[in-house]
């Protein structure tokens, strides 16, 4: 710590990011990835990319409480259903911030974990899809690709729009005309795209061997690249290069000490990795099986079918929390310091929630049904644990002005960036 650094008396920081804490990146993969992540070409019906829910301009998310997939056109909060082809329903859960999850210490992803790192496992990961779907991955985070290619609602589409879609609804995922099949061969169809990986992996040599595993690995690749996060504010002061002062000075100390914040929030990349039942409101559709009468989401319980997990998610890394909004496993807030005044006391704060608090674009469904259905609201209320913190406006304002020391602009802007095109010739949201 530099000579003259105040924190109190009882902070502890975590140890400063090295490079040791993140696994290597091939460029040439990382390049090739950069195409596919901003091209429509990996979706049903060429019009949604992973980019479209996950932009560098919305802090790698979408801007929206919930987003909008298939169905639907524009970028970020200005995204809007298409008329023509209506979404049934929006996408579940908002849409994760994509930094630092090339760092080893990341083995386990999505609000509820599904995917994980199980060296026990035949794959190496535990998914709730079939064993055979979780091998030939190079990394989790390349397994990752696996849901939303597969997910209506995402980038599938539905069923009477496009072959990709009606296999998925058919169950044919994997195999010759499986989802993936159709995926990967779209993708091979591209000469340029054949090109860069043969140039990329050493066991592809025509456009046959290019297989949907592959797709994921290059994608994984540019993610793990783009998005390292380690040269914020934060970061210096973590090397012992700086410190902070006033307001975020203030901010870390409450997050360390007595908000409690870091109870959670640990380690270099400010989580724990672990699951809490925190109360967040309940907004959308739910993540229950489709068309069930409940509109809950039992959070990492629909993993693991453990009672004592209901309503529990993932705790989210705070890395660029400030440009990540909205915030909660449903996006229920849309400002930073809004969603840290009712985390403080969330059983109370369930109480009064306001709906107008979440970024929605029009869509002819019911939003607020979880939040209007008093058992459901009980059972999320009885899952909640902590003692609520007493926090003063000043104190919020202070924790959300040590919470931007962790905005890096080099993570932010990208290390490659959005291309002005891609090989497919569809159009490039941005």
């Amino acid at each position: 710590m530099l000579a003259g650094a105040v924190w109190a008396a009882d902070t502890v920081l975590p140890p400063a990011i090295t490079n040791a804490d993140y696994a290597p990146v091939d460029p040439a993969q990382a390049e090739l990835g950069q195409l596919l992540f901003y091209d429509p070409i990996l979706s049903g019906s060429d019009q949604v990319a992973c980019a479209t829910c996950h932009h560098p301009k919305f802090g790698t998310g979408d801007g929206l409480s919930l987003g909008l997939g298939d169905g639907a056109t524009g970028l970020g909060p200005d995204r809007r259903a298409d008329p023509d082809n209506l979404p049934e329903q929006r996408i579940p859960r908002n849409a994760p911030a994509l930094f630092n999850l090339g760092a080893h210490e990341f083995t386990t992803l999505f609000h509820d974990g599904r995917i994980a790192v199980d060296d026990s496992r035949p794959g190496g990961l535990r998914t709730p899809l079939a064993e055979d779907m979780a091998s030939g991955f190079a990394s989790l985070l390349s397994a990752q690709t696996m849901f939303p290619v597969l997910s209506p609602d995402e980038m599938a589409g539905h069923y009477q729009e496009n072959p990709i879609a009606l296999a998925v609804r058919q169950g044919r995922l994997t195999g010759p005309d499986g989802a993936w099949d159709l995926i990967s061969r779209k993708v091979a169809a591209v000469p340029a795209y054949t090109e860069m990986f043969i140039a990329a992996f050493d066991d592809i040599e025509t456009a046959d061997d290019i297989g949907f595993t592959d797709i994921s690995d290059a994608v994984a690749a540019f993610m793990a690249l783009e998005w390292r996060s380690d040269t914020a504010p934060f970061d210096a002061v973590l090397r012992g290069e700086t410190r902070l002062t006033g307001a975020a000075q203030h901010g870390m100390d409450l997050f360390y000490g007595a908000a409690g914040c870091a109870d959670c929030h640990s380690g270099p990349f400010l989580t724990d990795h672990d699951f809490h039942a925190m109360g967040v409101p309940q907004i959308g559709p739910g993540k229950g099986a489709r068309f069930e009468t409940r509109y809950d989401d039992r959070g990492r319980a629909e993993v693991t079918g453990n009672p004592g997990d209901l309503y529990a998610f993932r705790t989210p890394s705070l890395r660029n929390i400030a440009l990540t909004a909205p915030y909660g496993h449903a996006g229920s807030h849309a400002t930073l310091a809004g969603f840290i005044a009712d985390h403080a006391d969330p059983v109370a704060a369930l109480a009064r929630y306001d709906l107008g608090q979440a970024a929605l674009p029009d869509l002819p469904v019911a939003d607020a049904r979880a939040l209007q259905d008093t058992e459901q609201l009980s059972a999320i209320v009885a899952a909640v644990t902590v003692a609520p913190v007493a926090l003063s406006d000043t104190d919020i304002a202070a924790l959300v002005a040590f919470l931007d020391t962790l905005t890096d602009p080099v993570a932010i802007d990208g290390r490659l960036g959005v291309p002005d095109s891609v090989p497919s010739g569809l159009p490039v949201p941005n």
